[in-house]
């Protein structure tokens, strides 16, 4: 059976990814995915009403049209989880291929809302859950399978999706880490991975995330940031000021643990801004362990009616947890560094970023400003009271000892990016141009 890779985004950046894998007649394609940034650097632009041809010259979604180039239909769009880079452009590309989008429920009900909020292209595909160790038959052959295997990351439900072939399986790495200890939902499945490996025609390719492959040891497991962030905020128990809080909003289990440690030092915890509405009700609303009775405020004119509430009675008694953490224009933060709230920062209040700078040139200078006209108001920074989502090398060293694949195909980052990963898999034997395939934006890999 003939296989292909093609590598049409996520290959050159951080963003916009997007796989599509071919076995023979049968395509799968792994994240339609959004490049946040090349969007975020064009003030007040609106992707709802854009074409996705204008969208894709911005390069702020995959260019898909070398799709035309493999020899087959599309049988399923496959989101691997809810952030925007993984499932952001699914409402300007989908509606081109006849296939149903498969994803965990908690992926499936953001990507719903994706698609409500669209304006400009209609998307019939069929949506269809599936939960971590379940597979599914693809195509009419009844030789491929797709299973998705648990994983953890900065997001809850998130899986490796691996596609099995008469050839051997296919093993879609992006965006984990090995966390053991999470603080919702299951570890990682280690153990399956290691029996993919060695199970069948084991894995004919791995495509990994190398987010973090320049940096030495170990990623943290969540329950490391949670004890971290208990810490800063219990440290703060006597102050009688504001604290204001910002994380990933889709980042479902720090959002849980500052909701619990804000209780513990008496204070009311109260989500701010759309995006954090939109996930933690969605967490909510498919039965995920979350508190059920926190205040969620997601439209500007509430945002402000509540910062009025929380100025009458008292910042004391509060804290609000916001959008910002990036430093982008518009989030609820950044519009308190400039002023533009009720709630007034005084001398000695506390902002706590739960979360690092996305290592991007836009959020890097979007954030250093946010934090400056913080810094102007008087606040005081809590930095980095985070633990990564991806992996360091050593987790990159265990994957390819548990998976053993023939071939390797580096994503997830730029050139440099990616040379972490191929000095530790030459250490590990792979040979570039050989078995170890640094690629781009829209190439096509034949590996059978």
């Amino acid at each position: 059976m003939e296989i292909e890779i093609a590598t049409i985004g996520g290959y050159e950046e951080v963003g916009r990814q997007m796989t599509a894998v071919r076995a023979g007649d049968d395509i799968v394609i792994f994240d339609m995915g959004l490049n946040l940034s090349k969007v975020l650097i064009h003030d007040n632009i609106r992707t709802e009403g854009m074409h996705s041809l204008d969208l894709i010259d911005m390069g702020a979604i995959p260019d898909d049209r070398v799709m035309s180039d493999l020899e087959g239909d599309v049988k399923a769009i496959v989101p691997t989880h809810g952030h925007l880079d993984h499932i952001g452009a699914i409402s300007k590309l989908a509606h081109r291929y006849d296939a149903p989008i498969v994803a965990t429920p908690f992926t499936l009900e953001l990507v719903k809302g994706e698609l409500e909020e669209e304006g400009k292209f209609n998307t019939e595909n069929e949506l269809v859950a599936m939960d971590a160790g379940e597979t599914m038959s693809i195509g009419d052959s009844g030789a491929v399978e797709l299973e998705f295997v648990n994983v953890t990351h900065s997001i809850i439900q998130a899986i490796n999706p691996v596609l099995h072939t008469p050839e051997g399986a296919v093993v879609y790495g992006l965006d984990k880490r090995m966390d053991h200890t999470p603080v919702i939902g299951d570890p990682i499945d280690m153990e399956r991975f290691r029996e993919i490996g060695r199970e069948g025609e084991g894995v004919l390719c791995y495509i990994e995330d190398c987010t973090n492959a320049n940096k030495k040891g170990r990623t943290p497991s969540e329950n490391v940031a949670r004890e971290h962030l208990r810490d800063v905020l219990y440290s703060m128990e006597d102050y009688d000021g504001g604290i204001v809080a910002t994380t990933f909003s889709s980042h479902i289990a720090r959002v849980k643990s500052l909701i619990e440690f804000a209780r513990d030092i008496d204070r009311t915890p109260i989500l701010l801004g759309r995006s954090m509405e939109t996930y933690s009700g969605t967490a909510k609303q498919i039965g995920v362990d979350f508190p059920s009775d926190v205040e969620m405020v997601g439209y500007r004119q509430s945002i402000e009616q509540t910062f009025e509430r929380i100025m009458n009675e008292g910042k004391e008694n509060f804290l609000p947890v916001v959008t910002g953490h990036q430093g982008e224009p518009r989030a609820t933060l950044t519009r308190m560094g400039r002023g533009e709230t009720p709630y007034e920062l005084e001398d000695g209040d506390k902002v706590v970023f739960s979360a690092r700078v996305i290592p991007e040139p836009t959020n890097e200078g979007q954030r250093y400003q946010a934090e400056k006209l913080l810094r102007m108001q008087g606040a005081r920074i809590y930095d980095d009271v985070h633990v990564s989502g991806h992996l360091c090398q050593e987790g990159h060293y265990e994957m390819l000892d548990a998976l053993q694949p023939e071939h390797v195909i580096p994503a997830h980052q730029n050139m440099s990016g990616f040379s972490g990963y191929v000095d530790l898999a030459t250490n590990q034997g792979y040979k570039l141009g050989r078995d170890l395939h640094v690629t781009s934006n829209g190439n096509v890999i034949q590996l059978v």
